[in-house]
């Protein structure tokens, strides 16, 4: 195991930093690969802006 310093990344080792690689990969696979209806850009846009907009 490799450790890495907190200035070059937040994971502490290498073998950590593949892991989250592979599991990012893995989700954005199964985005694309989705059949699933899509939602409007703006409509996102505005649901993260609601939510956003509880914390100030």
């Amino acid at each position: 195991m490799t450790k890495l310093s907190p200035i070059e990344s937040e994971f502490a080792s290498t073998e950590e930093a593949e892991a989250h690689d592979a599991w990012v990969r893995a989700k954005v696979e199964a985005a694309l690969a989705s059949t699933g209806p899509s939602i409007p850009h703006d409509e996102v846009m505005a649901k993260a802006q609601a939510i956003l907009d509880k914390y100030e």
